[in-house]
């Protein structure tokens, strides 16, 4: 059996490139008016020609996520594990090359943190780590789930990309759904920024979701970090990447996350720009080409941004996040590995979903850990 690389070997990114800035106006408005869309009206709808039909697009993706989701709107909170990371990663404040003070949890502040969240009325977690083998390894990450399975209906990982029999022994702890973004698909830029490491190693990295689909997993988690690279090229891959898998794991649930580049404890500028009008075209170009794929907002972004993009596309946002292990209870002086824009709590973020006339959902499914 092949992999997503077999395709992705096919396409050369600067071709892909000017085929998107090639669509025309006629392009965009077949793609509009078609009820079923493929990767080349998805190329059309990212396309600077689209620009002038955002409002258009904004309404009818709207419209498609109301008709599959209703008004509802899915509450998730992170909860960084680990700072330790054994990879040079030029954007991330948890490099290596970073002399910040590390910190893994242990047991009891993992039962800490873990009892602030459920506090606020969190059903679905994300656990992230930095990607160390030796501290964080499968070991770790199992026992923690273990620990945990029982408080939580749904348990989501952000880690460092591991085996097909590693996801296996995840999923029989209680492990629901793994997030993997390539960060860029352009292959020389991803070198650049990823000069040391295991997450130096482009295709092991790429095949990932294939392992998580071999494997089993519930729900797999795609996306780019846009500002490495032009966010529409990589939001192209993102797409392939994404019609792929669900075509060879039909039976997995998926999800797209859109994160911005944000400063850090390293600093590294954005290489290309990624505006908030690119955003919101991007969020609707997504949800035009697919209806049931879930699209995430995290805290990366602003108030006003998230105030006004949740009712046009997205089905999960977090609130109140920290990216710092210990962030919540334990050790809220530890250093964060990206700045939060939304700040607000959970509270004030809940308040504002219900005035937009959503449905706040926090579970959506029991586990069998009870």
């Amino acid at each position: 059996m092949g992999s997503f690389k077999d395709i992705f070997d096919t396409y050369n990114w600067d071709q892909t490139l000017q085929s998107i800035f090639s669509k025309t106006e006629h392009d965009v408005l077949r793609a509009l008016g078609n009820t079923k869309r493929d990767l080349e009206d998805f190329k059309a709808l990212i396309s600077p020609a689209a620009k002038p039909y955002l409002e258009q697009m904004a309404q009818l993706s709207r419209q498609l996520t109301k008709k599959r989701f209703g008004n509802i709107i899915q509450m998730y909170s992170p909860m960084y594990l680990s700072n330790e990371c054994q990879n040079i990663c030029t954007y991330c404040g948890f490099s290596m090359t970073n002399k910040i003070p590390r910190r893994t949890l242990t047991d009891s502040e993992i039962l800490k943190e873990v009892a602030y969240i459920k506090s606020k009325g969190y059903d679905h977690i994300l656990l992230v780590t930095g990607e160390a083998n030796r501290t964080v390894g499968v070991d770790y990450i199992d026992n923690a789930l273990k620990l945990i399975r029982s408080q939580f209906a749904n348990i989501t990982i952000e880690v460092q990309p591991l085996l097909q029999d590693e996801y296996e022994q995840l999923l029989e702890s209680g492990l629901y759904a793994v997030l993997v973004y390539q960060e860029t698909y352009h292959r020389d830029e991803y070198k650049k920024h990823h000069p040391k490491g295991k997450k130096s190693n482009f295709d092991f990295r790429l095949d990932t979701p294939d392992r998580l689909g071999k494997a089993g997993i519930h729900k797999i988690g795609l996306g780019a970090l846009f500002g490495l690279e032009d966010w529409r090229a990589d939001s192209f891959f993102t797409a392939l990447h994404l019609k792929y898998l669900q075509k060879t794991y039909w039976k997995t649930k998926y999800s797209i996350s859109f994160p911005r580049l944000r400063p850090h404890s390293g600093g590294l500028e954005p290489k290309v720009e990624m505006t908030d009008p690119d955003l919101v075209q991007l969020i609707c170009a997504f949800r035009l080409l697919d209806e049931d794929v879930e699209l995430s907002i995290s805290t990366r972004e602003s108030e006003i941004f998230r105030n006004n993009i949740v009712n046009l596309g997205i089905t999960s946002i977090s609130a109140e996040s920290k990216t710092n292990p210990g962030g919540y209870a334990v050790a809220p002086e530890s250093l964060e590995q990206f700045e939060i824009s939304d700040e607000r709590p959970t509270e004030e973020i809940t308040a504002m979903l219900k005035s937009q006339g959503l449905d706040v959902v926090w579970k959506d499914w029991a586990n069998n850990w009870e």
